[in-house]
């Protein structure tokens, strides 16, 4: 049975867009990243570079959100190639910028529920700036979330309850409406 939260949405008020662009985990550069990614074993990337790059490298996420764009531009071909087969399950879902709609918020937890045997795929129709926020409050204990921090890095989150507790506080001051 869907819970009160699976039928809200949040969108980010302007007040709150530059203290998301503050990293709730560790900004890494690519070596150290894959050093660390090669120890782990539950992996979720979120964004279309980040994906691709660590794919490249032979590790494998369980699950990735990717929208075929990067900086709100097309991803260009290789990016797209290295993206385009990867999933045993693809799960299609529309989401706005600055926005957790509904159907992002129940994909993102579906993909958590499936993906402990296959790897799962959701691919946004639009933009998933913001699903790392839920990719981590649904993350497992010891579960590795990593995202890209637009000319920055790759920032790397090990969930625990204190990073759980700082996106709850996030979505608490994002402005929330049922639809």
């Amino acid at each position: 049975m869907p819970s009160k939260l699976d039928k809200v949405r949040y969108r980010l008020p302007e007040n709150l867009r530059d203290e998301l662009k503050r990293p709730i985990g560790r900004l890494l550069d690519e070596k150290t990243l894959i050093s660390y990614l090669k120890k782990r074993d539950f992996i979720v990337s979120v964004g279309d570079m980040v994906t691709a790059t660590i794919l490249k490298y032979g590790v494998i996420p369980k699950i990735a959100i990717i929208d075929f764009r990067c900086k709100r531009r097309d991803c260009g071909e290789e990016i797209y190639n290295v993206l385009k087969d990867y999933g045993n399950i693809k799960i299609k879902v529309k989401n706005p910028a600055s926005v957790i709609t509904e159907k992002l918020w129940n994909a993102v937890k579906k993909a958590y529920e499936i993906c402990k045997e296959k790897t799962v795929c959701i691919i946004v129709d639009g933009e998933e700036d913001m699903a790392s926020l839920i990719a981590i409050l649904f993350a497992p204990p010891s579960g590795t979330v990593i995202y890209g921090l637009p000319n920055k890095g790759v920032i790397l989150v090990d969930v625990t309850e204190r990073e759980k507790d700082m996106v709850n506080k996030v979505l608490e001051g994002c402005d929330k409406y049922e639809h």
